[in-house]
């Protein structure tokens, strides 16, 4: 058997007050309050300006606005998580609350059924970006659901922008 090699780490900046893209990596655990999704999309806003990421504000800040509200819907404590990342030329927006998976299947097919349609804004989103998301068992220590939204940067560049009419 040959030995497995470690990938090979990106090149990053060597100057600090230059973020890249690639070194995207932010973590918040924000309220669960109704000014939540506001202050998430703002310090999103941010993170994603200084990393050289604006234009994928419009969809990215749509997906954190959507994850977050949704969790501090489902959420049974008093704190939701977000968490931001850029690998592989795709923004990953990730939530996290505290709502566990239900055991009895007709509970777990109706608490889906309804977190499912409080995401539907955010499947539009990935669709239009040709990205991914979804929902499932959280798998840190203290339970819960996490939900996320990949989004890759050529589709999330070109959303809201008019399909290419054919010739």
């Amino acid at each position: 058997m040959s030995p497995s090699r470690c990938p090979v780490a990106p090149t990053l900046s060597a100057d600090p007050a230059v973020p890249v893209p690639e070194a995207l990596a932010y973590s918040f655990t924000l309220p669960a309050r109704l000014t939540s999704p506001a202050l998430a999309r703002a310090a999103s806003r941010e993170v994603l300006r200084a990393h050289g990421l604006a234009d994928l504000l419009d969809p990215a800040l749509q997906a954190v606005s959507e994850l977050v509200a949704v969790a501090c819907r489902f959420t049974e404590s008093t704190d939701v998580y977000l968490s931001l990342r850029y690998r592989a030329s795709a923004l990953r927006v990730v939530a996290y609350d505290s709502h566990p998976r239900h055991t009895h299947p007709r509970l777990a097919t109706a608490c889906d059924t309804h977190r499912r349609a409080a995401l539907r804004f955010l499947s539009c989103v990935c669709r239009a970006c040709d990205g991914t998301w979804g929902f499932g068992e959280a798998r840190e220590p203290g339970g819960g659901t996490r939900m996320w939204a990949t989004l890759p940067s050529a589709g999330a560049r070109s959303y809201g922008s008019p399909p290419a009419v054919p010739r």
